[in-house]
């Protein structure tokens, strides 16, 4: 595994028979250099997709009838103070995988870390060593703590 700056690099496409990327995407070291916002982690916890935030309700027969096709069964609402979102739509998958990670810790290298310490929101996923396969960072808590990755 190697590590790359450049977003257009191609290694950052190929996936390797562990499910690793051939290499990631880190901040140059002049940025990393910079200094960090959140501590420097080296490990975190793959606990599973983060439960509704807001209360779910059904949907409504115009909602089931348009979104048929995409398998939605709930609605969660956002408050105003979130605009522009008015909500999120939930499949009945996604609900099931709340909370649902395999609780293997994975360990990255000193670059990856440095990178999420420097830019939280850096990253949009990361690889679980126990899965095998990569998965949005708010499946991830930093190992000993509850905080989700990517906040």
């Amino acid at each position: 595994m190697g590590f790359e700056t450049d977003r257009d690099a191609p290694c950052l496409r190929e996936i390797e028979p562990s499910g690793m990327q051939k290499c990631y995407l880190i901040l140059s070291d002049e940025e990393r250099a910079k200094g960090f916002v959140r501590p420097v982690r080296l490990a975190y916890k793959h606990i599973g997709a983060a439960p509704n935030k807001y209360p779910l309700r059904d949907l409504t027969e115009e909602e089931r009838e348009r979104y048929a096709k995409d398998g939605y069964v709930k609605f969660e609402e956002y408050p105003e103070s979130e605009s522009p979102l008015t909500g999120r739509y939930w499949t009945q998958e996604q609900l099931d995988q709340i909370g649902k990670g395999c609780g293997t810790v994975t360990t990255m290298a000193r670059e990856l870390a440095e990178t999420y310490a420097r830019d939280p929101r850096f990253y949009g996923g990361t690889y679980c060593c126990g899965c095998r396969t990569h998965f949005p960072v708010g499946e991830f808590v930093w190992e000993g703590t509850d905080e989700r990755l990517g906040t």
